[in-house]
């Protein structure tokens, strides 16, 4: 049977990276075959460029990647910005407001291609979660203190504000800053990558909260792609793992959750593959490409 798909849509941790953060020999050889086909595979994570490119060059990808959960498409090998989803001001600053008020640093992330670097943070260095701390040394990100939001120089390069906390306060927090919001944003909060030398960390369930322009997010940044290849949707194949790969695995023509997906990203696809650790990315794209799936 001939494979029934153009596009390969593939995000990272939870599905191309195993559990130690690193590409599963599945997954390589999985994307290596999908190019060979003649798929255009989109790599598509919640990761910045910075935090991501690595697996990039190794997975040989030169096609523009969606990166920050969408927000940005950049160019894998120039670094440079296809395209942004930017923050209004007034957004970023009831986002960092409201995070300042129930005690956690917001994390805001730029656009590093137009900034010169990769957040802002807006508050002290000890209010800073050690898992995001932690994160930001082991990935050599460009961070930048701030006093004040006040302080940021180009407010419009401005494509996300988080923070990093024990799972049932970024839940909390999460409901505080969507009563704020409302429909202006799009949210996210979902498991942290956690290194295991953290103090602590291996203890810790760590969850991320990330708030976003209501017009970003994976499936919109999967489509601008797609379109400007004559590519419809029901010719793209997407994996993922997270409720921030949700929108993608509903869209696409065929929606792949992986073993170690959440509920609700099980309950939306059409099929399921192996766990992560096990190299099921590498199987689903094998089954894709022989037109079982």
């Amino acid at each position: 049977m001939a494979c029934r798909y153009r596009m390969l849509a593939l995000d990272l941790d939870g599905t191309l990276l195993d559990r130690r953060g690193r590409l599963h020999p599945a997954s390589i050889e999985g994307v290596r075959l999908a190019r060979d086909a003649g798929l255009r595979v989109m790599i598509c994570t919640g990761r910045g460029l910075v935090e991501s490119r690595a697996f990039m060059e190794e997975l040989g990808i030169t096609d523009p990647v969606a990166v920050a959960g969408g927000a940005i498409t950049a160019d894998p090998v120039s670094g440079e910005t296809v395209h942004r989803v930017a923050m209004a001001d007034s957004l970023t600053r009831l986002v960092c407001e409201t995070l300042l008020s129930e005690g956690h640093a917001p994390l805001v992330l730029k656009d590093p291609s137009a900034a010169g670097f990769d957040y802002l943070v807006p508050a002290s260095i000890e209010l800073v979660d050690p898992v995001t701390r932690w994160w930001f040394e082991t990935n050599a990100v460009r961070v930048r203190y701030a006093s004040s939001i006040d302080e940021d120089g180009h407010p419009e390069h401005t494509i996300r504000v988080g923070m990093c906390a024990d799972a049932h306060e970024a839940g909390r927090v999460a409901g505080v800053v969507a009563q704020r919001v409302g429909a202006q944003a799009l949210m996210h909060a979902f498991k942290a990558v956690v290194g295991s030398d953290i103090t602590g960390g291996a203890e810790r369930t760590v969850h991320i909260l990330e708030a976003f322009d209501a017009g970003a997010g994976k499936w919109p940044a999967i489509l601008r792609q797609a379109g400007a290849h004559g590519i419809e949707p029901r010719e793209i194949a997407a994996i993922g793992d997270e409720i921030n790969d949700l929108t993608m695995i509903e869209g696409a023509g065929l929606g792949v959750a992986m073993g170690n997906a959440a509920p609700s990203v099980k309950a939306a696809a059409n099929r399921e593959t192996g766990h992560h650790d096990a190299g099921g990315a590498g199987d689903a794209i094998e089954k894709i490409l022989s037109g079982v799936w």
